[in-house]
């Protein structure tokens, strides 16, 4: 007898028989765009295919970004003997450097970062400081003269962005009429050497950076090469050659399904733009690169796990080339062990997982392609609300776009302040006895991040460059600022009530909210009476007290229990769980918080920080 073939239909009766009787909206998760994420969905075919990535694996791209080029050397031909295939060569005063970068001013600087290194056997991509494009360009092709080289027969991403530029340095530093017209002749410069490709850049990074949705990310692209095509088709550019002239750059992060539909929304993004303008589809060169903003100082090795996941999407979303950010970025200047990690990480999903052998692996699955297509909707909306502006430097000149990403950005902070979209390593299993990683140099204050000297004669409202951990590895400072005073952590006493099957739960939530904010959990870990557990709080040594247990275990023993801890010294007391009932049958009992999952964490913990450990030492 065959099996029934298992239809959608029952596949949503077994999980509506799982949530017994609830809907199966319960499941449904919605994106920082406001797209739903189902939990099933039918198998599909593209609703619109557009030209993949070139067949073959997507390029091992490594950042060398060290300031002092014989450094910068050593790193580089590290890079390519370690499987590199491409280098990303960030120079001084680029707004990625974060404070570093290679100092290049010269040629011959130019040419000692780059001895040994055979450009026409590699990719190289540019990454300069802000509108320093041309002078970039021009040492760049001098060296390539030097070498005896055909620059019009290496590959070479010029990386001419003036719109990141603005976005990112908070104005332009002449007119945008001139500014364009500038842009346009260095890339006719370079166009007249024979160089016909990646001579700008559409790069998401900037908004990507700033706290920007999935569709925000694609619209400013759009927008940004929309805007492209327009200054070249002025001055002289067939449309054939000024899309030729464009590269593209995302970003790939943990999300794995919203990354993967990202980059494969792109291309059918700009093959819709192509047919617009009335030109035949051709694939585009579309680079990704690891997320910033999900960096973590903090128990940075867990960057490694968000960096694998982020390159796997990349790759598997039809990425050209793809660069992981060491996982010590956040904290300085990666070391050879950082840097090798990020390279061994792409070699073993390009020659362990062989995922560069199907061309498209998401093709026809239910969600990549309802994601896909939901995406690419949204993203051309919101890139037409740009165009209606006056485009993506109208937009930004009069804070419209800042606006909008601000509050997708506001939105995403309260959940990771609220632990609902929790930071493994940061606001989650937050390791207290970590020790410290070596970097080459730490990273500098952000106050004294080297800016561009140009004048800005047009301002708008900067970008910002954030990481969403900083605010809870503001809260490990203080706690390590602490130690450091006093000899010991801010600390809690986890007041573990009942028995284990009863308290266990609640006590694991709160030593992990705890703890996320640099306040060490001490707790009773095996049953005990009132007394011992009273005893166990004087021997902690802390002064705030959070009682752990079930809602039964609270209702019979709670109030005894929490005046028993104040009468002992407690200055707070805390109950893990919601106040519901519990307030009324708390009456006349001192409890200061509660907490509980969803709650205002980040508060909480820097309310404790603020009225209790600030004062203690």
């Amino acid at each position: 007898m065959m099996a029934a073939t298992a239809t959608h239909e029952i596949w949503v009766k077994l999980v509506e028989r799982t949530l017994k009787g609830a809907s199966l909206d319960k499941l449904v998760s919605r994106s920082a765009d406001d797209l739903p994420i189902e939990p099933l969905y039918r198998a599909s075919s593209p609703a619109d295919p557009a030209p993949l990535r070139a067949a073959g694996r997507w390029r091992l791209a490594q950042r060398v970004d060290h300031p002092e080029p014989e450094a910068a050397c050593a790193c580089a031909l590290a890079d390519l003997e370690g499987g590199a295939e491409e280098l990303v060569l960030v120079l001084s005063g680029s707004r990625t450097g974060r404070g570093f970068g290679l100092r290049a001013a010269t040629v011959e600087a130019l040419e000692r970062a780059l001895e040994g290194v055979r450009l026409e056997l590699i990719g190289l991509r540019l990454e300069t400081a802000p509108f320093d494009g041309r002078p970039v360009a021009t040492r760049l092709l001098e060296l390539v003269a030097r070498r005896g080289l055909e620059a019009k027969a290496l590959s070479i991403d010029f990386g001419l962005d003036p719109v990141s530029d603005m976005a990112r340095s908070g104005g332009l530093p002449i007119a945008w009429p001139e500014l364009a017209s500038r842009f346009a002749g260095t890339a006719k410069l370079l166009a007249d050497r024979g160089i016909v490709r990646s001579l700008a850049r559409i790069d998401g990074r900037a908004s990507h950076e700033a706290g920007a949705s999935e569709a925000q990310e694609l619209a400013f692209a759009l927008a940004t090469g929309l805007t492209y095509l327009r200054v070249l088709e002025g001055q002289g550019f067939s449309l054939d050659q000024a899309r030729k002239a464009l590269s593209f750059l995302l970003v790939a992060d943990a999300d794995e399904f919203l990354t993967i539909a990202k980059f494969r929304a792109m291309r059918r993004l700009w093959a819709q733009v192509e047919r617009a303008c009335g030109l035949a589809v051709e694939p585009i060169t579309l680079a990704a690169e690891t997320a910033w903003r999900m960096t973590t100082r903090r128990d940075p090795y867990a960057n490694v796990l968000r960096a694998t996941l982020a390159a796997f999407s990349g790759g598997i979303g039809g990425a050209d080339s793809i660069c992981v950010l060491p996982f010590t970025s956040a904290l300085g200047l990666a070391d050879p062990f950082a840097r090798r990690v990020a390279r061994n990480l792409q070699q073993v999903l390009l020659e362990e997982s062989q995922l560069w052998r199907v061309a498209d692996a998401a093709a026809g699955a239910g969600a990549f392609e309802a994601l896909t297509e939901a995406l690419a909707h949204k993203a051309w909306a919101l890139f037409q609300e740009i165009e209606r502006e006056g485009g993506i430097v109208e937009s930004l000149s009069r804070g419209k776009l800042q606006a909008r990403i601000a509050a997708v950005r506001a939105g995403r902070e309260k959940e990771i302040g609220r632990r609902k979209a929790p930071i493994t390593g940061v606001s989650e299993f937050a390791l207290l006895s970590e020790q410290p990683v070596a970097v080459l140099a730490p990273a500098p204050d952000e106050a004294k991040v080297a800016r561009s000297g140009l004048a800005l004669t047009q301002p708008c409202e900067a970008l910002p460059s954030i990481r969403f951990a900083e605010p809870f590895e503001h809260l490990r400072d203080r706690s390590d600022a602490y130690l450091a005073r006093t000899g010991r952590r801010p600390s809690v006493f986890l007041a573990n009530l009942g028995g284990a099957a009863s308290f266990t739960p609640r006590r694991l939530f709160a030593k992990s909210l705890f703890e996320g904010g640099g306040i060490e959990a001490i707790e009773n870990d095996q049953p005990a009476t009132l007394t011992g557990i009273v005893d166990a709080f004087h021997a902690s040594g802390a002064r705030l007290a959070c009682l752990c247990s079930s809602d039964e275990v609270y209702a019979q023993q709670a109030g005894e229990a929490l005046r028993a801890l104040k009468g002992a010294g407690a200055v707070k007391l805390a109950v893990a769980g919601r106040p519901g009932d519990l307030t009324e049958r708390l009456v006349g009992v001192p409890v200061d918080l509660f907490v509980y999952a969803g709650c205002e964490a980040l508060d909480v913990l820097t309310g404790l920080h603020d009225d209790l450990f600030a004062k203690e030492g």
